[in-house]
């Protein structure tokens, strides 16, 4: 049986957890390449819509009256909704209502999924915030204007009725939802282990992920002794982005924030922190 070679030995004897459903395997390979022992406790989980009757049916309306400006918050989101386009035959008249219309992105995520799809966007949020989308429009003025608002899993991001209020005509899409943890055993192991002392690192790649873990933590008293290890810096605290660590900022938990809001630069950040303490 091959193994793939480390790259290196930066968290050799370490213990990560991933707090992450979507592209776990793909995380926990790129931290095993440096010697990690990874353990998987997705606190939550990504269920798609891509057959739901009514995102096709506002898929329709935006085709029949093309928005001036789409709004992608997230890649997963994003490329969920061309997936679901393509598969219903309404790809390409998609793809060409959105070609004329000004998007907008949440950050680097939703900007590579919008150029996968071969479209182009004009701007991009620097603190990937759905509140500096909402600015950002609404500084130019929005009323009369027909905006299409593809929503992240949580669908809280109040943009729908910030931009109604201000004389916008908005189309709001959700393609996928969060749902509860498919392994809360393993998330309850997680909080307990992270508590003890046990754990070196847990790892964040989305703020809901991020919230619900720490919950869990809540829940089987162990948040105040995670807070105690993370404040030494016995546990490490990571982020993929300054979104995804607000629950942790708001728990008065350090952080550790990945340079690039994207998954390899989490990693780099991770072994970069650890080379050094070591």
């Amino acid at each position: 049986m091959s193994t793939v070679p480390l790259l290196s030995t930066a968290l050799a004897d370490r213990t990560l957890v991933i707090a992450v459903d979507r592209r776990a395997d793909e995380l926990a390979a790129a931290l095993a390449r440096h010697g990690a022992r990874v353990e998987r406790a997705p606190a939550m989980s990504t269920i798609p819509h891509l057959d739901d009757d009514s995102l096709l049916e506002s898929t329709r309306a935006l085709i029949a009256q093309r928005p001036q400006v789409v709004i992608a918050l997230t890649g997963i989101g994003f490329r969920g909704w061309i997936e679901s386009a393509d598969a219903a035959g309404l790809g390409e008249q998609l793809r060409a209502a959105l070609a004329e219309a000004t998007i907008l992105a949440r950050g680097p995520k939703a900007r590579g999924a919008v150029q996968q799809a071969g479209l182009k966007v004009a701007w991009v949020a620097a603190t990937e915030t759905a509140a500096e989308v909402g600015e950002h429009l609404l500084s130019g003025g929005v009323q009369g204007q027909r905006i299409a608002v593809q929503h992240h899993g949580s669908g809280s991001d109040g943009l729908d009725d910030l931009l109604t209020g201000h004389g916008a005509d908005v189309v709001s899409l959700t393609v996928y939802r969060w749902g509860p943890t498919r392994d809360p055993e393993a998330l309850r192991r997680s909080v307990v282990r992270a508590g003890q002392g046990e754990i070196d690192a847990v790892l964040f790649t989305a703020a809901p992920g991020a919230a619900a873990w720490l919950q869990d933590a809540d829940r089987a008293g162990t948040l105040d002794a995670i807070r105690g290890h993370a404040e030494t810096g016995r546990l490490v605290m990571a982020a993929v982005g300054s979104v995804t660590a607000g629950p942790l900022l708001e728990h008065s938990l350090p952080v550790l924030l990945a340079e690039r809001g994207r998954m390899g630069s989490l990693v780099r950040t991770v072994v970069q922190h650890f080379e050094e303490a070591r």
